[in-house]
């Protein structure tokens, strides 16, 4: 053998333990660390697939929906998108995407690679989308498709009228592809209710689950557009009708699609079972308390939140503009190197311009806001000339 072992893999693995309150991943549980730790099970095993029943159930629950055609799909919140647009689109499908940050236009990359004729929504910067906007473009592009994230982590902008666009979209016969990446968990979301004909999540945000399988729900109406399309779903492996008889959404006989990590699933059927048992309502009610409380200390530092409506600012994702003479390498290199904390950088449109920090799941605390106010001041002090008494705008 010319390439001998490497020296680096004989050292023992560290992990360090940090506190992850950026955009996400967020920390897991005790409790879905300890399921993780279970032996691996082949994915057709009857014990696998018993998790994979369950799992259907807490999505059910956790998008309110009473979908058949709810599943995950073995990747990341990425995944799930790929998912929702190659399944929808065919060659010339008119596709609309309403764009508050940087996800709306990630998605378009995606429709645009499966021949979709692509139109774009923007809001004003900083802002939601209004009924008014919403309802001209609806009128003047006629999509199939309207894609809108509920709630864009670059910007930490929250799209709270779904339900109101569902009902245009039923007017208009067109389906609505809602991510629920950043926002399930943090915010209400009735899917059923609202009229959403795909709504997909990240198990790594709220759920708190390890990142690499993503929860997905398709409408009656959004898979009988799939069944009758004129060309089959160009991607195998993101094709809802082979992924849905793996995960017994139709009836009859499972068939294997592919080998799903089964500890995955462990993790993920724990993180479901403790969101139900915490209960929907209580889990929204204390992102949206200690994302008040976040944004009151924020303000009270000296320092500006780039979202300036109230209704508009999504609870899980805080975005704050980084103030002159500030440099926000600096101060996330600060936290990280002193506290194994995590305080994130933008994204897209708010790359260099905002910290963004993450409050999700198990770090929707009372203790863990307190915590990230007094480790950002600490850390800006530090590491720039300027007294945070007083607002700095960028």
């Amino acid at each position: 053998m010319e390439i001998q072992p490497p020296l680096v893999l004989k050292r023992q693995l560290l992990v360090p333990n940090k506190t992850l309150m950026g955009p996400g991943p967020s920390n897991c549980s005790q409790r879905v660390l300890d399921a993780m730790a279970n032996p691996v099970l082949g994915h057709l095993h009857p014990e696998c697939l018993q998790i994979m029943d369950e799992i259907k159930e807490g999505i059910k629950y956790a998008f309110q929906t009473k979908n058949d055609a709810t599943m995950c799909v073995s990747g990341s919140g990425h995944g799930a998108m790929e998912a929702a647009l190659c399944n929808l689109l065919e060659e010339g499908d008119i596709a609309l995407f309403g764009v508050t940050g940087f996800w709306g236009h990630r998605a378009a990359d995606m429709a645009k690679r499966y021949g979709a004729d692509v139109r774009f929504l923007e809001s004003r910067f900083g802002h939601a989308l209004t009924m008014e906007e919403v309802e001209f473009a609806m009128e003047g592009h006629k999509p199939q498709v309207l894609f809108i994230c509920q709630g864009d982590s670059s910007t930490g902008i929250v799209q709270s009228n779904i339900g109101e666009i569902g009902k245009l979209c039923e007017k208009y016969n067109c389906l609505l592809v809602v991510d629920t990446v950043a926002s399930l968990g943090g915010t209400e979301f009735f899917m059923d209710e609202w009229k959403v004909d795909v709504a997909y999540t990240g198990s790594q945000k709220v759920l708190c689950a390890p990142p690499g399988i993503s929860p997905i729900s398709f409408s009656k109406k959004a898979m009988s557009r799939i069944i009758s399309r004129s060309s089959k779903v160009k991607s195998y492996y993101w094709d809802a009708t082979l992924i849905g008889q793996y995960w017994n959404c139709f009836g009859g006989s499972r068939i294997y699609h592919h080998t799903i990590a089964s500890t995955l699933l462990y993790g993920l059927r724990e993180s479901l079972a403790l969101f139900a048992g915490m209960g929907l309502k209580s889990v929204i009610r204390r992102h949206k308390e200690c994302s008040f409380r976040l944004q009151k200390g924020i303000e009270d530092m000296g320092l500006e939140l780039l979202v300036p409506v109230q209704d508009d600012r999504l609870a899980t994702v805080t975005a704050v503009k980084i103030p002159k003479g500030v440099d926000w390498r600096k101060v996330s290199e600060y936290a990280m190197k002193k506290y194994f904390f995590e305080i994130s950088g933008g994204l897209g449109p708010t790359a260099d311009h905002v910290f963004r920090i993450g409050l999700m799941g198990e770090n929707a605390t009372a203790e863990k806001v307190d915590l990230m106010l007094t480790i950002l001041r600490e850390a800006i002090l530090n590491t720039s000339n300027i007294t945070l008494n007083e607002k700095s705008k960028i």
